[in-house]
């Protein structure tokens, strides 16, 4: 017969940008919430900024819509957890971090163990926010990040002891799409196919300056359709908010507009993954965007906005500047390369996919070793609640 301390449920709350429907982040999750329960009996609590959204999409226990409750409202739901997980995601920056970080504060004052799980940082300037993150994430029982670059300026800030693993994402698995989905997209299966990506200017992202880029984007575009003989498929991956606009903005501007779809069916992050798997080629801003086109083997220009990017290029050994110092020229040039050389670019996702995929099932080890130490105290003191 099993111990009443192998059968207990454990209790794990998970806070992110969740709920905003980017279908980035749901991957995120989703992947975080898949791998918990594989593992072990487990209750999950999303701390979420839409929580019907959260609890239709990912079927979690109970889903908290954090961001409309204050601190006494929240604390309740934090204090009775066995692990609280921030992240993943790029969610430690100058306006957000203080927003992200009330929550951790809470479990590390009643005792609750933290995991940091697989965040970006930065950018990060605001002295407070910095002194914020080196104090909240200095106490933090595991930090990890998703690239060199994060635990560069996490370093930089004062946190120490940071493990670099990956983006939960690249263990999303597919999910079958409608069987006539791409029909209703208008998209002919037969034809040469290349994705694209935009994300919108903001906090998140201050060095965008969209008038740049949609031209930048549409003058590209324009020559994919021209010399590589391709329809061409907008990727909102926020497609309820502003990707959308920009992606019409983009198309707006495009000689061939008329090869160009924006994708305007609802997809699950599951879905769309299975609906890259169609592309010949891609070229994008939004990092899961490239991560989801990696997972396919698809070849791509990526279009660094944001450390976050670089540093996914980095783990695939890819140069390219920062997108606000492209011009068309370079662009196209980038384009024409990577596609001449796209059977290069597919043996190298080949090899580096699986190891990625490794350091990112390295974090969900770090959560069961972290539980497994948080069941063998709450053994010790006779199954008291954490934090009582």
């Amino acid at each position: 017969m099993a111990s009443q301390s192998e059968t207990r449920v454990l209790k794990i709350g998970i806070s992110g940008s969740y709920g905003g429907l980017n279908l980035g982040d749901e991957a995120v999750l989703q992947s975080i919430v898949t791998q918990l329960r594989a593992a072990a009996p487990c209750e999950i609590t999303v701390f979420s900024r839409d929580a019907k959204d959260t609890a239709a999409r990912h079927k979690v226990e109970r889903s908290i819509p954090v961001r409309d409750l204050s601190r006494d409202e929240v604390l309740p739901e934090v204090v009775g957890l066995d692990l609280f997980i921030l992240g993943g995601g790029g969610i430690l920056y100058d306006e957000a971090a203080a927003v992200y970080l009330r929550e951790v504060a809470m479990a590390q004052e009643h005792h609750v163990p933290v995991l940091v799980y697989a965040v970006s940082a930065g950018p990060l300037h605001d002295a407070a926010a910095r002194t914020l993150v080196r104090d909240t994430l200095s106490r933090a029982d595991a930090v990890t990040v998703r690239e060199r670059r994060a635990r560069q300026l996490l370093e930089e800030v004062g946190v120490r002891d940071i493990e670099v693993t990956a983006d939960p994402a690249f263990l999303l698995e597919p999910e079958p799409l409608p069987a006539d989905a791409l029909h209703r997209e208008g998209l002919n299966e037969h034809r040469r196919l290349i994705g694209l990506s935009v994300r919108e200017p903001g906090s998140a992202a201050p060095d965008i300056d969209e008038n740049h880029y949609h031209a930048l984007l549409a003058n590209a575009a324009d020559y994919m359709v021209d010399r590589l003989e391709a329809d061409l498929v907008f990727v909102p991956m926020e497609p309820r908010r502003k990707d959308t606009q920009h992606s019409h903005a983009v198309v707006s501007k495009m000689a061939y507009a008329h090869r160009a779809t924006v994708l305007k069916g609802e997809y699950t992050s599951g879905q769309l993954l299975s609906l890259m798997g169609h592309f010949d080629f891609a070229v994008g801003m939004r990092l899961h965007f490239l991560i989801f086109a990696a997972l396919n083997r698809v070849p791509f220009v990526a279009l660094p906005y944001s450390s976050k990017v670089a540093g996914f290029l980095e783990d695939l050994d890819i140069a390219m500047p920062p997108l606000k110092h492209v011009n068309a020229g370079q662009l196209i040039a980038y384009v024409d390369r990577w596609w001449d050389l796209r059977r290069n670019l597919q043996a190298r996702l080949e090899k580096a996919v699986p190891e990625i995929q490794g350091r990112a099932r390295r974090t969900h080890e770090i959560a069961l070793q972290l539980l497994d130490g948080q069941r063998r105290r709450r053994d010790a003191e006779g199954g008291r609640a954490p934090g009582a």
